[in-house]
């Protein structure tokens, strides 16, 4: 142990704290770190195996989103609200296993044993794939460190193994601010972009592409954070900023935050033409037989090998006998208890490319828009993004192998939603679920049991990124944004003409629903901007961006107290006074009892997920708090740091803004 192995013993003499593996002191394996390893291409592969299923995601707990960041936010909810969304519930941890330093130290020591060989000649085997190794250990401590900034925002900085000395390690310790951090992740991938584009390898490899489309991502996210937060909390030099007064290298954070968006479109750009031509075909609709035409688009989410799909830049491959997911059985049922809201519903164009509230009422349309009383209607005529994985009752879920015994956790028709099942595996908790990441084959429903491909990266990601560093930064849609989005928009079978939508789009309809129609607590009055960011909505559906697009937009000030929106309420399918409230022999609707299983009418028509009765944490809607942009630090890694070991506000780390000090206390503001 040499690292941090004298704080470790300080915290659990001086603090009595329970030790979590979050420490920079880990020696590497056994079987990787003998005197004379790293000296040959295969070790080089080997040694990197185990930090891809350690840094980068994967089908985990389903909420179709590789991050899981769309559940709990306008797209998706559970049945329970997220402590984020209330007063008093998110508390300051004593740790945190996010703050972990353990898989950063495996790629620093990969990085100080393989750098100096590769330059001495002492590593055997192919030039350009031992290249393609060290890009990849550059792209793995990017990621890693990517995973970091949207967490913490400002994190320590450590480039390298370091010495078992206090002073070097407290030192070491100390937060960088969040856009050096931000910096140092494009300079790795940079790196990474420069080895990697020597070797073609399966797109289960880190590739250049994908270094190039996360540094897009990794820009664009900083870029519009510096942007929307200017002169706060959350901005190193703004009022109030924890770590004091900053002179930044470009002049300023408008500088800044210029710089950052100019390095994703540049990014962006070079994915964004390769592939704009490349995207996968979309039929429009979901195969319902053997002999229906199979649908791409809908089996790029949803097939065991994604390697000849080349939207798919990057994925993670599973396995049927040792490495299997939940993602099929949960999209055969209720996604887990995931469920879409009505605001993401109705956010979804209509076919010739107008909102919704252009053709009638919500509940009702004019004809063309069909309303949303049955579950068909709602999808009618709609953006096929959302026609083709919005279920609805008499939907096969499944079309092959029906029968095989290995399908133990399958349904295979869709019936009514399961609105009043307890059950979490197959309960639905606003009406509204996804066919998305439904296998149509049996065999992958075999309880926990699939093992369809995860896409970790694909192109489409790039022309958004494109479309938005590029309006941010110069206030109009350029030639390259405008082919990029007719393609989105193309595939989607929606009329390519934006400008029709952004023409017949009402920013206080949009308000009313769509978190995304804010920032920093104001309705966008820029039309254009706004659709971009609902195509954006759309084309992601349920793949983990909305959460951080929402952060880094500033788009929650509005639901904080005294906003606009404090007190929001999520909805979601039309069930009182519609044909679908007929489909339940078991509604049970009182707010004084914690039996009640769905939510009053006199609230309203739309079920309310968290107000089924009045004790219910969310019974009276959404409060946020500032300080919820970022998550706390965990007070034991405070303690390690400071001088005395029991003050933490001593600590060389300081707390994220109106956080306190203190374990198991909530946000100051």
């Amino acid at each position: 142990m040499n690292i941090f192995g004298k704080i470790l013993m300080g915290v659990l003499i001086v603090g009595g704290l329970t030790a979590c593996d979050n420490f920079l002191n880990k020696e590497p394996m056994s079987q990787i770190s003998p005197e004379g390893y790293f000296s040959d291409e295969s070790q080089l592969q080997a040694s990197l195996l185990r930090e891809y299923a350690n840094i980068l995601p994967g089908h985990g707990t389903y909420s179709y989103g590789l991050l899981g960041n769309d559940s709990g936010t306008d797209n998706q909810v559970t049945r329970t609200i997220q402590n984020r969304y209330m007063d008093n519930l998110w508390k300051v941890p004593s740790t945190d296993s996010n703050w972990s330093f353990q898989n950063l130290y495996y790629v620093n020591y990969f990085l100080e044993q393989v750098l100096p060989k590769y330059a001495e000649g002492k590593i055997s085997g192919t030039d350009a794939r031992i290249k393609h190794c060290i890009g990849e250990a550059y792209f793995l401590r990017a990621y890693y460190y990517y995973t970091k900034l949207i967490t913490f925002g400002d994190y320590p900085i450590i480039k390298e193994p370091l010495p078992d000395d206090m002073e070097v390690l407290t030192e070491a310790s100390r937060r960088a601010p969040q856009n050096e951090v931000a910096r140092f992740i494009l300079e790795d991938l940079d790196e990474a972009i420069k080895l990697m584009g020597g070797v073609n390898f399966e797109t289960t490899r880190i590739n250049k592409d994908a270094a190039l489309l996360l540094k897009s991502r990794v820009a664009l996210f900083e870029g519009t954070w510096l942007k929307y937060f200017a002169g706060t909390a959350f901005v190193p030099g703004g009022s109030e900023w924890p770590g004091g007064s900053y002179t930044y290298s470009t002049g300023s954070v408008e500088n800044e935050a210029k710089w950052f968006l100019q390095q994703a479109m540049d990014a962006a750009k070079q994915v964004g033409d390769a592939y704009v031509s490349k995207l996968t075909a979309n039929t429009g609709v979901m195969q319902q037989a053997e002999s229906d035409a199979a649908n791409p688009y809908f089996n790029m989410f949803a097939s065991e090998s994604l390697s000849n799909v080349p939207e798919v830049l990057m994925w993670r491959q599973y396995h049927s006998s040792y490495s299997t997911h939940a993602v099929p059985q949960a999209a055969g049922r209720g996604n887990y208890m995931v469920g879409l809201t009505r605001a993401y519903v109705q956010n979804f164009l209509m076919l010739d490319g107008t909102p919704v509230y252009t053709h009638g009422s919500y509940a009702d349309g004019d004809g063309y828009y069909k309303g949303d009383k049955t579950l068909a209607d709602v999808r009618t005529n709609r953006d096929t993004r959302l026609s083709i994985f919005l279920k609805s009752p008499g939907d096969k879920n499944v079309i092959y192998n029906i029968g095989n015994p290995k399908g133990t956790e399958v349904k295979v028709v869709e019936d009514a939603p399961h609105i009043t099942e307890a059950d979490s595996e197959r309960g639905y908790s606003t009406g509204y679920s996804l066919h998305k990441g439904g296998a149509l084959d049996v065999l992958h429903y075999a309880n926990n049991g699939g093992y369809t491909g995860a896409v970790i990266f694909r192109a489409a990601e790039a022309l958004l990124n494109y479309m938005e560093a590029s309006y941010e930064l110069n206030g109009s849609v350029d030639a390259t944004a405008a082919n990029y989005w007719k393609a989105l928009r193309t595939r989607a079978k929606v009329d390519p003409d934006y400008q029709k939508t952004i023409d017949a789009t009402d920013m206080a309809k949009e308000a009313e629903f769509d978190w995304g129609a804010y920032s920093a607590g104001k309705v966008l009055t820029d039309k254009t901007l706004y659709n971009i960011r609902r195509e954006r909505r759309c084309e992601l559906l349920s793949e983990g961006f909305r959460y951080n697009d929402l952060r880094r937009w500033r788009a929650m000030d509005q639901l904080a107290q005294g906003g606009a929106q404090y007190g929001y309420q999520v909805e979601g399918f039309h069930l009182w006074n519609t044909p679908m409230e007929g489909w339940f022999s078991d509604l049970k609707a009182d707010r004084t009892s914690n039996k009640s299983n769905v939510s009053e009418k006199a609230l309203s028509e739309y079920l309310r997920p968290f107000q089924t009765y009045e004790a219910k944490n969310g019974f009276n809607g959404i409060h946020w708090h500032m300080a919820h942009y970022l998550n706390p630090i965990p007070i034991s890694q405070m303690l390690l740091t400071s001088p005395d070991g029991e003050t933490a506000s001593a600590s060389v780390i300081w707390q994220n803004p109106y956080w306190p000090t203190d374990a198991d206390q909530s946000a100051t503001k």
